[in-house]
């Protein structure tokens, strides 16, 4: 075999346990595709093919693993390698070498996962698009003059392009599940503390976590085995799973109690299609027999746009201080992005004491939203409020940093609720439009429940198969269009 697209994570690991193929001819066959694929799409950023030929050369860490061998890519932004590039998107820090590697790096690699390369972020995770000023656009595989979504939009676009099986990601207001929603993609959020920062504390107070893209369930609940549980000194610690998530994916989840709803927490248009895909969500639920009726937390959303602001721009000033220091000097402005700017410049408005009001704020909205997680097993929303929009409108100033947060919140209104509350919450791809792109269905889950969440996600993926989908830029397509397409 010289082309393994058509498998995902754990097929691939089975290839090798059975000797059907290497871990060498399966990162041979991933830089291939990843060389002929990515002047389409710009997901791949800094490539590391000759450091992956060689581990994959050496003798797998974990034979047994269900992620031996496979070929896997790591964002640019967050999790770390020591010795290798991370930018984070940024200009400022287009030569920044890491000089460390992170729990959850080390973590995959001794599950068997051999890292290729970067992919696309944006500024600091900051867009709900994947458009950096220092590398370009990342374009989507379904259409390449649509966003890929943000903030792992390079991740999204390889794996949905099938260059990998599945890639590296994380989530701090849904920049697992946006892309995962606009490329066609499995995106689990999992549970605060459920994967270590270490050896940083709680990013974003809390509010974001790690994980990955995938193109199947089982997937994410093996990549998740392999990298979750707490690290000394962790400020977070999620609860522990009664057995492995990958043992949950196929498990009967039973007779559940699940709310649905299309109307977003703060003032969003919803476009039909999207208003479509979670209809025909809880259509599917209610015909597998769960108890499904249409409701939703009670909380005011509006209320939360500025403390959720002001907690991100305080890590945007968190990261100029750490440019200042990486470069000896103060930033140009053309080394950071004008929104970043904004956001840096409103942070400066605030004291700490301001800063811990604004979290504040959103745990007593976490609050609010608790009570109904005891009512109800799950909750189904649509992932976005649009599908895929085009490239250049997710990236741009709107005047300051409340009125970028507030405009990116119509396109993006659900996510941020389980980044605020700690829950996992998953994105699947049910929904395709009349013109062929994806729109994701968002599931909820109570607190430290990644596990109902992968036996849910398992029933709907077997009831309503999306694999077998292909975009027009994959690994399996006998043409491509022209690179400037959608430019």
């Amino acid at each position: 075999m010289t082309d393994f697209a058509d498998y995902d994570a754990i097929g691939q690991a089975e290839l090798v346990r059975t000797g059907q193929a290497t871990p060498l001819e399966l990162v041979d066959g991933a830089i291939a595709r990843i060389e002929r694929l990515n002047p389409h799409l710009n997901a791949v950023v800094a490539p590391l093919f000759d450091a992956a030929r060689a581990q994959a050369a050496r003798p797998l860490p974990n034979p047994e693993s269900n992620l031996a061998g496979v070929p896997f890519l790591l964002k640019d932004l967050g999790a770390t390698l020591a010795g290798t590039p991370q930018s984070k998107g940024s200009r400022a820090f287009r030569s920044h070498v890491s000089d460390h590697d992170t729990e959850l790096g080390r973590r995959q690699r001794a599950a068997g996962l051999i890292l290729l390369g970067k992919t696309s972020s944006p500024e600091f995770g900051n867009h709900s698009t994947s458009e950096p000023a220092l590398y370009g656009p990342a374009r989507n595989p379904w259409n390449p003059s649509r966003t890929t979504g943000g903030s792992s939009g390079g991740s999204a676009a390889a794996v949905a392009s099938g260059m990998v099986p599945a890639a590296h990601g994380n989530d701090g207001a849904g920049s697992i599940r946006i892309p995962s929603s606009c490329c066609g993609l499995v995106g689990l959020k999992p549970t605060r503390g459920r994967n270590s920062w270490a050896p940083s504390g709680d990013v974003l107070s809390g509010v974001a976590v790690e994980h990955a893209l995938t193109t199947s369930v089982r997937d994410s609940a093996a990549i998740l085995d392999a990298t979750a549980g707490w690290a000394p000194g962790d400020p977070s610690v999620a609860p522990v799973p009664g057995r492995p998530f990958l043992a949950e994916v196929g498990a009967d989840p039973g007779k559940l109690r699940i709310a649905w709803s299309a109307t977003p927490p703060i003032e969003a248009d919803v476009h039909p299609e999207c208003v479509a895909a979670v209809r025909a969500t809880a259509d599917l639920l209610e015909s597998l027999g769960h108890h499904v009726e249409e409701a939703a937390p009670v909380f005011d959303g509006e209320s939360l746009i500025e403390p959720f602001v002001r907690i991100w721009a305080t890590a945007n000033l968190g990261d100029y201080r750490e440019a200042r220091r990486f470069l000896g000097r103060e930033p140009e402005r053309d080394e950071l992005e004008i929104t970043t700017w904004e956001l840096i410049d409103y942070a400066r408005r605030f004291d700490g004491a301001e800063v811990m009001d604004s979290v504040d704020a959103l745990n007593a909205a976490s609050r609010q939203v608790a009570p109904f997680f005891e009512t109800y097993d799950a909750w189904v929303t649509p992932t976005l409020a649009q599908p895929p929009l085009g490239l250049g409108i997710l990236n741009q100033s709107y005047g300051g940093a409340v009125e970028w947060w507030r405009f990116d919140c119509q396109f993006n209104p659900w996510n941020p609720i389980a980044n605020m509350t700690g829950q996992p919450a998953m994105s699947i791809p049910l929904h395709w439009t009349a013109d062929g792109l994806p729109v994701g269905s968002l599931i909820f889950g109570r607190f430290g429940a990644e596990s109902t969440l992968f036996r849910l996600a398992g029933q709907l993926e077997a009831a309503r198969p999306w694999r077998s989908r292909r975009p027009p830029i994959h690994a399996s397509s006998a043409t491509l269009p022209s690179v400037n397409q959608g430019a």
